[in-house]
């Protein structure tokens, strides 16, 4: 693809599966090549630092927070070329909308995020952003239980799996996560 077209690329997949370590290895590659470069991230993603983007492996990326798309827009310098957004299932409905504009804009948009919630169901904007890409990568992370390769994360409640009525996020308990294939993927109803 030439630089005066914008595209998406997705990279989805369960927690711990290098979704942001494959963003990084992206967006750096992009400024070896002199490209404009600006990361965004949720503010609710405070796990190891607030300014940056960080792989579990402990790679990182300087990184605008966000609570909104708009604050995206508020941010957005000029004479950027290349945007890449970790943890996109976080942010509100109306990203599909502005990665669409930055896209029509000619900026190549590099987005990630949780493909499947704990219940193993499509999560937020995802689904409608693999959808409009052109390019997606679903990576794998290794199952817990049985080392075959993962698509799904359980979270874990009191080293319990969480219960399907369970909200999607859960504030204030003390909850784990682990990626685990389809076969020990455990999420009980009622």
């Amino acid at each position: 693809m030439d630089h005066d077209s914008g595209w998406l690329e997705v990279v989805c997949g369960s927690m711990f599966s290098g979704k942001t370590e494959e963003m990084i290895r992206r967006i750096r590659r992009a400024v070896i090549a002199k490209q404009k470069v600006q990361v965004f991230k949720p503010k609710i993603d405070n796990r190891y630092d607030a300014q940056k983007v960080t792989s579990h492996a402990g790679l990182d990326f300087e990184a605008i927070p966000i609570s909104t798309s708009a604050e995206l827009w508020q941010n957005l310098k000029g004479d950027t070329t290349v945007v890449g957004i970790d943890e996109t299932q976080f942010l509100d409905d109306a990203i599909v909308d502005v990665i669409e504009e930055m896209v029509q804009r000619g900026i190549r948009v590099i987005a990630t995020g949780l493909d499947m919630d704990f219940r193993g169901e499509p999560f937020g904007c995802m689904p409608v952003l693999m959808a409009k890409a052109e390019k997606v990568d679903k990576v794998q992370a290794i199952c817990m239980i049985c080392g075959e390769p993962a698509t799904r994360t359980q979270r874990l409640v009191d080293g319990k799996p969480a219960h399907y009525d369970d909200p999607i996020v859960i504030v204030g308990a003390a909850e784990m996560y682990e990626a685990r294939c389809r076969k020990h993927h455990i999420v009980p109803r009622g």
